[in-house]
């Protein structure tokens, strides 16, 4: 053989051969600047977690090889226009196999489409509305959905409270807010309650008098607060001060130590819908919750833990898939049957919304405690 064509036989055998993959990667898209940087900070050290773990037994089986796995963690700011951006580079220039996020439904209402258009399964840990999935065959959630969460606080109000009536203050702009508040509404409603106020904000207002002085006057048992950590607790203290003693409800938007942390003692009585308790009876969750512990020094929020099941559910569809290819893990994916993870069990039935359960939890003397369990 001629120095010529030893000079093209590297390039004969890369041509000849088909690479096998060298790492399994899969997109993450998450606040980890912006309003709710806090759910960014829990997704991060979840997806560390989950990825030290995987990895520490060499990864996941595709063929007959072990193969590692590895996650790119990109900024959407909380905004669905920078979230069509994490999307579009996720997929086009890291080329991942799969995608997590984003976190609140409107970014994920932003980035399902993408996905969907390019054959990419994306699963959602906390985006519960129901718009997300619907009538999409790559898109998934860890999370139950907004109905569901409406139902089980307006039953918690009128069964455990007793409340006869209640009040709404939401963010309209926001996706989440407005869907779970409609929900509650209407739910409510046919249980029998009496709804003496329905009012709405805008994101980023401070100011709430204008629409608590309106609801003091229904004198309301309960009011819902179907909004996120981070304003929650202003929210609360000027409804105080005004003088209105109902007992406040929020939805899992509420769940974030930085609740309590804003709001101190005036938190103390409220409760709101969530996907787990960390004093669940659980041993997949008490293993996490001591393994994050250990590591961040804090209990994880339903964020971090609906994050890492997020994994996990990709993990055990990449390794039935045997293989790295997008479509196969979606198909995968659609299957799962009795997925036992930190938050309960997950079963996709038709669609890409899990059947499973929530639980109530109760704010008392700073702390997040488990109140009861709602099954589907």
């Amino acid at each position: 053989m001629n120095l010529r064509c030893l000079a093209l036989l590297p390039m004969l055998v890369l041509v000849g051969c088909k690479p096998t993959a060298q790492e399994l990667k899969i997109g993450v898209s998450a606040p980890m600047t912006g309003d709710i940087s806090a759910i960014g900070q829990s997704t991060k050290n979840a997806i560390a977690i989950a990825q030290d773990e995987i990895n520490a037994g060499g990864g996941i089986k595709i063929g007959d090889k072990l193969v590692k796995v590895k996650f790119i963690i990109e900024d959407d700011e909380n905004k669905p226009e920078s979230t069509a951006t994490v999307f579009q580079k996720l997929i086009n220039q890291d080329k991942v196999l799969a995608i997590i996020g984003s976190q609140t439904s409107k970014c994920s209402n932003a980035g399902a489409p993408i996905a969907e258009a390019s054959g990419i399964p994306q699963i959602s840990p906390w985006s519960t509305n129901p718009n997300v999935t619907k009538g999409r065959k790559f898109i998934f959630r860890a999370c139950f959905i907004d109905p569901f969460q409406g139902r089980v606080v307006a039953q918690f109000a009128t069964e455990k409270l007793k409340a006869k009536t209640a009040a709404v203050v939401y963010d309209v702009a926001s996706d989440y807010n407005k869907g779970i508040a409609e929900v509650f509404r209407d739910e409510f409603t046919k249980m029998g309650g009496k709804i003496v106020g329905f009012e709405t904000y805008n994101t980023k207002d401070t100011d709430f008098s204008a629409q608590f002085t309106k609801i003091k006057g229904g004198k309301p048992d309960v009011i819902f607060l179907p909004n996120y950590f981070n304003e929650v607790p202003l929210q609360i203290q000027q409804a105080r001060k005004l003088g209105i003693t109902a007992v406040m409800l929020g939805g899992d938007g509420w769940d974030n130590p930085e609740l309590v942390k804003l709001g101190g003692a005036v938190m103390d009585g409220a409760y709101f819908s969530n996907h787990y308790s960390p004093d669940i009876d659980n041993p997949i969750a008490k293993t996490f919750i001591s393994t994050y512990q250990t590591r961040y020094k804090i209990v994880p929020d339903a964020a971090a833990a609906l994050t890492y099941d997020c994994a996990q559910l990709l993990f055990k569809a990449m390794a039935s898939a045997g293989k790295a290819d997008s479509k196969a893990i979606r198909d995968a994916l659609a299957v799962t049957k009795g997925f036992q993870g930190v938050t309960g069990s997950v079963t996709y039935s038709g669609s890409g919304d899990p059947v499973k359960g929530a639980v109530v939890i109760k704010v008392e003397n700073g702390k997040f405690v488990f109140d009861s369990a709602v099954n589907p």
